[in-house]
């Protein structure tokens, strides 16, 4: 057989049996959503970055930023974390003790991670929301983040099917028709999607950036709209192109 016959076979065979590239998601969950009187009152956080529904996970190095907002006042617990291992990869945690009624909004900035496979970098910023003790007040509040995924819907007290929706900004302002990828943390691995084509769901935010997802499951549920940054960053002294990711991590539960 000629050698360009065999480039050629093994050119098709490398088309036709690749798989799509799963989504990468900052990962920032909670131990509880929702913190109620008689409930243990120190919720645990895991930070972490990975492929959330196949449970594949990549290192993660000691973020740039990592805070909690609650009533308008920010809190520094960067100092706080404590390196651990998330799908057998470096990861970190923090216990943070609840004290009063609010809505606690954590979020993490990490330090840009080099994707060779997009020959690009990955920033996301993350969120999660944890009410406490009844408070239902100022969940729909912006952080002020770089890019920010600012809720139209409780982030929390959902059940499976309810709809979440939320407005994408970058720079404070709405990102119209943003590309929004959705992934369920597959916590335990027993869930299989009948094809690759369903490991991540992808929506797009309509004209005023708006975007809206019904979870088909009880579970935590990631949120991620893709934009690119207007800077590069360097990598072996060439340019590259430089991804942001607004993320939010939702949790959703069954009705019995």
């Amino acid at each position: 057989m000629k050698k360009g016959t065999i480039l050629v076979l093994i050119l098709c065979f490398t088309f036709f049996t690749a798989v799509p590239a799963f989504a990468h998601f900052g990962m920032l969950i909670p131990s509880d959503s929702m913190v109620m009187q008689n409930d243990n009152r120190t919720v645990s956080l895991k930070l972490s970055f990975s492929h959330p529904f196949e449970v594949v996970g990549m290192e993660m190095v000691k973020p740039k930023v990592f805070s909690v907002m609650a009533n308008s006042a920010k809190e520094d617990l960067l100092g706080n974390l404590k390196k651990i291992k998330v799908m057998e990869h470096s990861a970190w945690q923090v216990d943070y003790s609840i004290k009063r009624p609010g809505i606690y909004m954590f979020y993490m900035e990490p330090k840009p991670y080099w994707e060779p496979s997009e020959d690009c970098f990955i920033v996301h910023y993350t969120k999660t929301v944890v009410a406490a003790f009844g408070d239902d007040e100022g969940w729909d509040e912006e952080i002020g983040l770089k890019t920010e995924i600012v809720p139209l819907s409780k982030p929390f007290g959902l059940y499976a099917g309810n709809v979440f929706q939320g407005i994408v900004k970058l720079d404070g302002k709405a990102v119209p028709y943003a590309d929004v990828e959705i992934e369920y943390y597959n916590q335990d691995g027993k869930l299989k999607a009948p094809t690759d084509y369903m490991v991540t769901q992808a929506i797009k935010a309509d004209q005023n950036g708006v975007f809206t997802y019904a979870a088909p499951k009880a579970g935590w549920w990631g949120f991620s709209a893709l934009n690119p940054s207007d800077k590069k960053m360097n990598y072996n002294g060439k340019e590259k192109d430089v991804e942001l990711g607004a993320v939010i991590w939702v949790e959703f539960h069954d009705m019995d």
